[in-house]
């Protein structure tokens, strides 16, 4: 039984029992009083009656009409006359009345009255002797009202302490549910504060569960510090920042394969030249600043730019990733006048400063012929004097177009719905079927070529038309899984999530078949839910509720903000495939990946490894925590 049923019920209790009490004392006390008041009435009407007998004339004609006429006023249940001998001269009586009053009250509480007695004199001798006794129901009519009023009191009172108890409760009840709320977040791995509420009793227990909740926060925290520790120690170059050579050619290796990645885009080569002599002339720690210095320019210029990667490959050599850049000019000439400030700088103080190999790449190529053009590319820009930029020849050329035509594809594709799903399988590590993560693609032309997400994707965001492509995907989903899929996953831009008008437009989407949400998996990328995390938050807040189940995709650059998930109620991540390169045979990711597998489980979320290639990285996963995988080298099986 509810609280609020309980303490109706306490107060309806109350309030009989108060009422019983009270009725039956009130009443008591009322009847006594009338029967007094009755019994004084009497004898006051007798000596009225027999000093008016006591001076009429004594004849039985006259005593009888006279009363007659007291008894007809209808006030008396009866009226007697009696000689001196106690015989009976004239009796009046008339039947009980108590209209209006139930038996059942009569029965209860009888008003009993004495009658009232006068002696009618006749001269200096007694006549007679008058008895009479006053009708008592007009006692009973006022204490049979006397009773409805008490009872429409107490109801009355009995009713605004119920409301008064109901509201109090509301009032209670709502620090008390969000203890309860807390209780059942921290259940499910979410760990959320809330304000203390202000009954002592309550504010004692969200008072402890508080701190619980601040030392596991800090708790994983330093985990977390300490596996982002890991993690750079692994992926990054410890003097610079910068990505170590392995991790570079893992992030090449998925721009050039990836499905979903920009199709094209540059990459840049620099050198230090002369780093060895400068080291000798200037000293070890001048170097180091050199480098550092080199290391800061690049991890600006990657900055800028949305996926882009920048690397030292080896002890004078640097390397720029910049997807969906087709023109480095602007990059290349920022990064000449770098090498000029550290030659102002003192940092540089040789003939020869530095030089810049550019080139540009597309989807499907290899890792050794772009890297044998840069290579190329480098020689010539060595061979053109002390600071100079080569641009190598395309290997291909990419299909460029200007805002305005893409802005129309985009349109007629939407409009046409020239737009489609294709799907690749993620499965656990016993093979199951966990969904189908499905891309969205765009058809350019009636007929024409699919594009893939990287081709189109960069452009809608440039051109703010992600909006309507991630709709069309949600939508496609559903339909999807209405076609009996098991569960089916789509990703969402992060500049989708960061408008308030989408997020309602798919709530109301998905709220029309709510049946399907719980088999929709949604999943942002790692850089769109960071970057805009409050409005992500907004996202899983607004919908957790209908069931989906929400998830970020190409996790693991940005880990050391993985506590920001702790109550945003995530239901899984999927750890980018950089990551995952040769995860077989590389110790130090192996052991950061681990412990991101552990923190994940305990925070509650399912862990997925992206880009598998090979069956060894697949049979790699399962000991180091992962809960499933998707790639190449996953099994297209059904569920």
């Amino acid at each position: 039984m509810s609280l609020f049923r309980q303490i109706w019920l306490a107060v309806i209790v109350s309030a009989l029992i108060a009422f019983a009490g009270s009725f039956v004392a009130s009443m008591l006390t009322a009847r006594h009083y009338l029967s007094q008041q009755l019994t004084i009435k009497n004898n006051d009407n007798a000596a009225s009656l027999a000093l008016s007998m006591s001076q009429l004339d004594k004849d039985p004609v006259t005593v009888e009409l006279q009363v007659a006429a007291v008894f007809d006023s209808g006030q008396y249940a009866a009226v007697r006359v009696i000689d001196p001998e106690g015989r009976v001269m004239i009796e009046k009586t008339s039947p009980p009345q108590t209209e209006g009053v139930p038996a059942w009250f009569v029965g209860l509480f009888p008003i009993v009255s004495e009658p009232g007695q006068a002696q009618v004199s006749n001269g200096w001798s007694q006549f007679a002797t008058v008895e009479l006794v006053s009708h008592s129901h007009f006692a009973y009519r006022e204490l049979w009202e006397g009773g409805l009023r008490l009872l429409l009191w107490f109801v009355i009172g009995g009713c605004l302490m119920g409301l008064l108890g109901t509201h109090f409760l509301r009032r209670i009840k709502q620090p008390l549910d969000a203890v309860v709320a807390q209780a059942e977040a921290i259940c499910e791995q979410r760990f959320v504060r809330i304000a203390e509420p202000a009954p002592h009793e309550l504010k004692s227990v969200a008072s402890a569960m508080n701190v619980m909740v601040d030392r596991l926060k800090a708790m994983f925290a330093k985990e977390a510090a300490r596996l982002d520790a890991m993690r750079r120690e692994a992926t990054l170059d410890p003097l610079t920042g910068l990505a170590n050579r392995a991790f570079f050619l893992n992030q090449l290796d998925a721009a050039l394969s990836d499905d979903d990645a920009v199709p094209t885009g540059s990459m840049l080569l620099l050198r230090l030249a002369d780093l060895a002599g400068i080291n000798r002339r200037l000293g070890r720690e001048m170097a180091d600043e050199l480098l550092r210095r080199m290391g800061s320019a690049l991890l600006a210029q990657a900055n800028e730019h949305p996926g882009a990667a920048a690397a030292r490959l080896n002890g004078a050599d640097f390397a720029l990733l910049l997807p969906g850049v087709h023109d480095p000019s602007a990059v290349a000439e920022s990064l000449l006048g770098t090498f000029n400030d550290l030659v102002s700088a003192g940092l540089i103080d040789g003939e020869r400063i530095g030089h810049i190999a550019s080139s540009p790449y597309l989807h499907g190529q290899g890792i050794g012929s772009l890297l044998s053009r840069l290579d190329a590319a480098l020689a010539s820009a060595e061979g053109q004097g002390t600071l100079a930029w080569s641009r190598a020849e395309s290997g291909g050329q990419a299909h460029a177009t200007t805002n305005a035509d893409w802005r129309k594809l985009l349109d007629g594709a939407i409009h046409t719905q020239r737009l489609r799903l294709i799907e690749f399988p993620v499965a656990n590590s016993r093979g199951q079927l966990l969904h189908l993560e499905c891309p969205l693609r765009l058809q350019a032309a009636e007929g024409g070529e699919w594009l893939t997400a990287g081709s189109f994707m960069p452009i809608a965001s440039r051109l703010a038309m992600t909006s309507e492509l991630d709709l069309a995907a949600a939508r496609l989903a559903m339909e999807r899984i209405s076609a009996g899929a098991a569960a089916v996953a789509v990703n969402l831009s992060g500049e989708s999530i960061r408008d308030e008008h989408f997020r309602r437009r798919l709530h109301a989407q998905i709220s029309t078949r709510k049946e399907l949400a719980p088999r929709l998996w949604l999943e942002v990328s790692e850089l769109g839910a960071f970057r805009h995390f409050g409005e992500f938050q907004a996202f899983c807040n607004l919908l957790r509720p209908l069931g989906c189940r929400l998830g970020i995709e190409h996790f693991g650059r940005q880990f050391s903000e993985i506590g920001r998930l702790h109550d945003i109620g995530l239901d899984y991540i999927k750890v980018d495939g950089s990551f995952i390169r040769a995860i077989d045979s590389q110790p130090g990711n192996q052991a950061f990946l681990k412990g991101l597998c552990g923190i994940a489980h305990n925070i509650g979320l399912t862990v997925i490894a992206e880009g598998v290639q090979t069956a060894a990285e697949l049979a790699a996963l399962p000991d180091l925590g992962f809960d499933g995988a998707t790639g190449p080298a996953v099994p297209r099986e059904k569920a």
